[in-house]
């Protein structure tokens, strides 16, 4: 087993993780510290260091809300230490590999969380990358800054650092990335094999990369994890970039806020003061998120992945069955009606035909769909022939637990990553079964690019073909296991499919 590895800077050695036939490095600085004049800059070099580093423990998180603190079904999660150690020197990323010698060249994953790009941690528990590299992959989990330490935007900044004005925390995970390639042969992996993945803003965070032109040649798949959000029904969505104009106006706000007169000045506060008067900011005021500077961020991702102006990759994307589902909400029929009118114009007769639109469910919703679902489907469906491989997928599985929670936004990533013995949900034989039979797609895809192959007994799993326009498959992870989905679109879906991509 690989212990210890020299990287760029130095040497760093491992533990073995609960299984010894596994190394797990934690907390490997992959840039400078970003404090003091490091503050709302693009991330800067890591300095070199003397002797064997200790990487046994994972490094302070991005500075944020204290997690653990609520009652809400993510602090019963995994949100559950408040004690873990923060800080605002927190560029370092972690790593999990089974290889014995750097000569094995085995396929890399590139792991970004999720959090809304507020909130979030590689140390999360569901996020152990053992059982991946128990399949022979290199896992490696980046951290980045997030809200306004990594995402604010001011006009005093953009004058001083004009290539890299905003997007602190994107650039994070880029720098995460290129030291990557240029480090992991060190550790077992091949840099010529990585696939950079990610769920909600971690998914969000994928297609920045997947559509940033400096990336196009440093990764060769994607999966992205609930977050082609786009509704068929409304204008704007979650994850659209802000102009850069925009986000300066919001920036002289918070610095207002603050009462600070300009960078140095906000520069020099404390860290947690600023995560303090950024929490009560965000109260009246917009949160910071990316920000479309022409520089990292060239345009809307998702109109970007349209376009075909992204990395060449095979990609796999789905969805949750109950996450953010869209829907029409009216007191009468004739209310819908004018709703479809306005929404669809000639084609709102069309739209009022389907069954999906003349029921009302309890909740007083219609046509409920997930917006998720038809975004990536339409958008998959558009690249038939590109030569790439677009997996769909959609969790669907009973989740136990006394909160009756449904299949939850962000509950498959236990299954993908193969850790829910880890969470307090009852969870059975079959749900663990789901969980391995997850986990090796998705070990497969990180490998070849194709997610099939045979199960832990060697008897094959259900076959995952690629998503396109004249075959549309998608594999439905379901409480029965695995089950493939093949034939034609369903019509309602299929209607909200084009409006989505006519909007894009």
């Amino acid at each position: 087993m690989i212990r210890i590895a020299q990287t760029e800077n130095g040497m760093v050695r491992g533990i073995e993780a609960a299984d010894p036939r596994i190394t797990a490095f934690k907390g490997i600085p992959f840039a400078a510290p970003p404090v003091g004049e490091n503050r709302w800059r693009a991330p800067q070099p890591c300095e070199n260091w003397e002797g064997v580093r200790e990487a046994y423990r994972f490094a302070p998180i991005s500075v944020q809300d204290t997690p653990g603190l609520g009652d809400d079904i993510y602090c019963r999660e995994w949100h559950v230490d408040p004690e873990i150690d923060m800080g605002e020197d927190c560029l370092y990323l972690n790593i999990w590999t089974s290889a014995k010698t750097a000569e094995e060249k085995q396929p890399v994953l590139v792991w970004f969380y999720g959090g809304g790009l507020q909130w979030g941690y590689p140390a999360e528990m569901e996020f152990d990358g053992e059982r991946l590299a128990r399949r022979g992959v290199v896992v490696v989990t980046v951290n980045y800054r997030i809200n306004v330490f990594g995402f604010l935007a001011h006009p005093q900044i953009t004058k001083e650092q004009p290539d890299a004005p905003a997007n602190f925390g994107s650039l994070d995970q880029q720098a995460g990335l290129r030291w990557v390639v240029r480090n992991i042969e060190a550790f077992g992996g091949d840099p010529k094999n990585i696939t950079i993945a990610g769920q909600s803003a971690g998914g969000g965070s994928v297609m920045s990369q997947m559509t940033c032109p400096d990336n196009f040649d440093l990764f060769q798949k994607a999966v992205v994890m609930s977050a082609m959000i786009r509704s068929p029904y409304f204008e704007g969505s979650v994850g659209i970039p802000e102009p850069l104009g925009e986000a300066e106006k919001n920036g002289e706000k918070f610095f207002e806020f603050l009462g600070v007169k300009n960078l140095e000045e906000a520069r020099a506060l404390d860290a947690f003061y600023i995560r303090d008067k950024y929490a009560e900011y965000a109260g009246e005021h917009p949160r910071m998120f990316t920000v479309l500077d022409n520089k990292f961020c060239v345009g809307d991702p998702m109109v970007l992945f349209r376009e075909g102006k992204h990395a060449d990759v095979h990609v796999m994307a789905g969805n949750t069955s109950d996450e953010f589902p869209n829907f029409l909400t009216a007191d009468s029929p004739e209310e819908l009606r004018k709703q479809a009118i306005e929404l669809y114009g000639e084609r709102a007769e069309e739209f009022l035909r389907f069954p999906e639109t003349q029921h009302k469910d309890e909740q007083g919703r219609y046509a409920v769909v997930s917006g998720i679902e038809c975004t990536v489907k339409s958008l998959f469906a558009e690249k038939s022939g590109s030569g790439r491989n677009h997996y769909y997928y959609r969790f669907d599985p009973d989740i136990p637990g006394w909160d009756d929670p449904g299949t939850f936004h962000s509950v498959d990533l236990w299954f993908f990553f193969e850790t829910l013995a880890k969470c307090w949900r009852p969870f059975v034989g079959r749900h663990y079964d789901l969980a391995r039979q997850m986990c090796n797609y998705w070990a497969n895809f990180i490998k070849t690019g194709d997610p099939n192959g045979a199960d832990a007994d060697g008897s094959p799993m259900p076959e995952w073909k690629p998503y396109t326009m004249e075959a549309p498959c998608e594999m439905i992870f379901s409480s029965e296991g695995p089950v493939t989905n093949l034939g034609s679109e369903n019509p309602f879906k299929m209607f909200l499919m084009d409006e989505i991509v006519r909007k894009l």
